[in-house]
């Protein structure tokens, strides 16, 4: 696949994501795609997971937006970076944000098979956004990853 082409996918899907879209995301990705969040712990694949992963996600940021501002490619992958800017709802963190709209530098890899994105590896600082959120990293950290690593940092 030439690069023009993945970037035309990868800008559809942040331009889907960006307005909550789950059916057109989903329109663009691969049925095996594996979505990875390392600041989330997150690895999910395949059509029902990464719906479900989307719901999820817009339900804890539903103002989320990203913008890719630029990118890079080899043959078969796609690196993008950008800016995403998105607000921390609900206590799905085990915390309560103070409802400010954080704003990140986030890197995102993609995969494609098939002319479809088959993977996403989303990569973001989780102390910024918790810092911006108002909100302990060791107390989403201890939701998302246990309490056993999270609590060691805070001892």
């Amino acid at each position: 696949m030439d690069s023009d082409r993945m970037f035309e996918l990868a800008q559809a899907l942040a331009a889907a994501k960006s307005r909550q879209d789950v059916p057109a995301a989903m329109k663009l990705l691969h049925p095996e795609m594996l979505l990875e969040s390392p600041a989330f712990g997150t690895a999910v694949r395949g059509t029902a997971a990464n719906e479900k992963a989307l719901h999820w996600f817009f339900a804890s940021f539903p103002d989320y937006d990203v913008v890719l501002e630029g990118h890079a490619a080899s043959r078969d992958a796609l690196v993008c970076w950008g800016t995403v800017r998105m607000t921390m709802t609900g206590d799905r963190f085990g915390v309560v944000p103070n409802g400010r709209r954080a704003e990140l530098p986030v890197y995102i890899r993609f995969g494609f098979r098939d002319d479809l994105i088959a993977a996403e590896h989303f990569f973001f600082d989780l102390s910024e956004l918790c810092a911006q959120s108002g909100v302990s990293t060791d107390a989403v950290r201890a939701v998302l990853f246990g309490s056993r690593d999270a609590v060691r940092g805070s001892a």
